[in-house]
């Protein structure tokens, strides 16, 4: 049992505000103590009262632990729903900064070559990134891996890959994509990858998805293979569309935008998540909402890339739910989510009306979540995975802030949470990881990976 107490203020979901205490039992949101409401009191997952303090103390079981979170802000911890943990490895690659996507492309592609994309590769890498987002607050990122050499095992690579992130302590989501991947290739290693790694994901801490990285790249029978993987294993489906290179491509070589070809192909659907969507009309909008995709705003990597802003307030607007996300390191060099939600929050305005800084919160949160359809996970609502940061505000970079919460984003960039709590359990303890030594994770990629000086 694990209890966050004296909390300023807990963040229980979008529309939920408590302070007080928390209790988490058995990986799960137990209780809630709301300060403003009749103390010691709890209320439970189904809203009746319990036992008070007293006696509550006297059952609680040998190994419980109580954090003390004065001055603190806790929130249910971020759901990073698209990032690509292999480029972690290669960040601010020189041709990589300010450069077309045409260019940025085979950069890219000859430093995965260098380096040999493997297991081993993908473990250090993963490492790297996961150990990252943790430290930032991030308890869910979403592997959207797109490269895949000829020959390579890749159900060893993504099994490296899951197993990095298990020993973390961090919840992950592979998801088998494609980027000109052979179309009955690409299906066949996303079938083994599912075969050996489905068994594995009963407690949550794994999901598996498939997603082709556009029509700018795979082929209509990329789309409709992996889609029948998914049919049969009832998994969800990612793509990325309309970051404008894909419009331009998608107008070339098909005639018709990427909306449309994804509509042809079936993938319009309410299992389908979008990211990107950065040029999109105001029709294509009402027929995404039609459809029930969800999306992912990933404005630290379409900004630097020169692709646009997403109109997020348009699209949630008409109904489409947004998650957050940061794309991965090859586009934007931070896995940051919380620097990203701010980000989004101050470039709104400048295709729509401003986002208020809980409602991205909301979006790095539930709205990432919903679009991997974990509706577990995002919140605190007694019952909800037991997954939350607890965020200091009393130092001097948060004085005068009147609204803690808002304060998340609008004050101090770069912020890092003090403790980290996934399953219920610490994985970020005083803002250094439980379970691994980030010196060693960074050593170990720098062997893996050397600079030429």
């Amino acid at each position: 049992m694990l209890t966050i107490a004296n909390a300023t203020r807990i963040v229980v979901d979008e529309m939920t505000e408590l302070t007080g205490t928390l209790v988490m039992r058995d990986g799960v949101v137990s209780e809630m103590a709301n300060g403003k409401e009749t103390a010691p009191e709890r209320v439970t997952a189904t809203g009746a009262v319990t036992a008070t303090e007293n006696e509550r103390a006297a059952n609680e079981p040998q190994n419980a632990e109580t954090l003390d979170a004065s001055g603190c802000v806790v929130t249910p911890g971020l759901v990073n729903a698209h990032h690509h943990l292999l480029q972690s490895a290669f960040r601010t690659l020189p041709g990589t900064r300010g450069v077309a996507m045409r260019d940025w492309l085979p950069t890219m592609a000859a430093a995965y070559t260098r380096a040999g994309v493997d297991a081993d590769l993908a473990a250090v890498a993963a490492s790297v990134g996961v150990a990252e987002g943790l430290l930032c607050g991030v308890t869910t990122v979403a592997d959207h891996h797109l490269t895949w050499p000829s020959g390579a095992d890749s159900v060893a690579i993504a099994t490296a890959t899951a197993d990095a992130a298990r020993a973390l302590g961090g919840r992950l989501v592979f998801v088998r994509g494609s980027a000109r991947d052979d179309p009955q290739e690409a299906a066949s290693s996303a079938e083994a990858i599912v075969q050996a790694l489905l068994p594995r994901t009963g407690d949550g801490m794994l999901q598996l998805a498939v997603g082709p990285a556009g029509v700018h790249s795979d082929s209509r029978e990329t789309f409709e293979l992996l889609a029948q993987v998914a049919a049969r294993h009832g998994l969800r489906r990612r793509t990325q569309a309309n970051e404008q290179v894909d419009v331009a491509i998608a107008l070339e070589k098909y005639g018709k935008r990427p909306i449309d070809l994804l509509e042809d192909w079936g993938w319009l659907e309410s299992d389908v998540t979008l990211a990107h969507l950065c040029d999109v009309t105001g029709e294509e909008i009402r027929r995404l909402a039609a459809s029930g995709i969800t999306a992912t705003h990933a404005p630290g990597c379409d900004l630097p890339m020169g692709w646009g802003i997403a109109p997020v307030a348009a699209l949630r607007a008409a109904g489409i739910v947004v998650g957050l996300g940061t794309s991965g390191g090859g586009s934007n060099d931070a896995g940051h989510l919380l620097v990203d939600a701010r980000l989004a929050m101050q470039v709104a305005p400048l295709v729509g009306p401003p986002i208020a800084a809980r409602e991205v919160l909301a979006m790095a949160m539930a709205g990432s979540a919903a679009g991997l359809g974990r509706p577990e996970l995002g919140n605190l609502r007694p019952g909800s995975a037991a997954d939350l940061c607890v965020w200091d505000v009393s130092g001097v970079a948060d004085a005068g802030v009147a609204d803690p919460v808002a304060g998340l984003l609008w004050a101090n960039p770069g912020r890092r949470p003090k403790h980290v709590v996934v399953a219920g359990r610490l994985v970020v303890r005083d803002y250094e990881l439980v379970d691994a030594d980030e010196r060693e994770l960074v050593a170990r990629l720098s062997a893996r990976v050397p600079r030429e000086a």
